[in-house]
C-alpha cells in the first residue's frame, strides 16, 4: 500500500474507533455509569488525536514540496475527520 493510501486508512480507522468510543460513552452515561463513560470519552480523544497526527503527516508532506494527489479516498478521509 502506498503512503497516501496508508495515511488515509489511518485517518478513517482512527475516526471510526473514536466515534465508536463516543457511542459507548453515551450508552454508559445513559445507564448512569459515569466513570465508564469518562473512560470511553478519553479513548475517543486518543483516537481523534491519532487521526489528527496522520492528517498532520499529509500537511507536512505537502509543505515539504511533495505532490499530494487528491482522490476519492483522501476526500472520504477528510470528510470523516470533520
Amino acid at each position: 500500500m502506498e503512503g497516501l493510501e496508508l495515511i488515509c486508512f489511518k485517518i478513517i480507522a482512527s475516526v471510526g474507533e473514536a466515534r465508536n468510543s463516543l457511542l459507548n460513552a453515551y450508552r454508559h452515561a445513559k445507564r448512569k455509569n459515569v466513570e465508564e463513560a469518562k473512560k470511553c470519552m478519553q479513548e475517543a480523544e486518543e483516537f481523534f488525536n491519532k487521526a489528527h497526527q496522520a492528517h498532520a503527516e499529509l500537511i507536512t508532506q505537502e509543505a515539504n514540496g511533495e505532490n499530494i494527489s487528491v482522490n476519492l479516498l483522501l476526500v472520504h478521509a477528510e470528510d470523516q475527520l470533520m
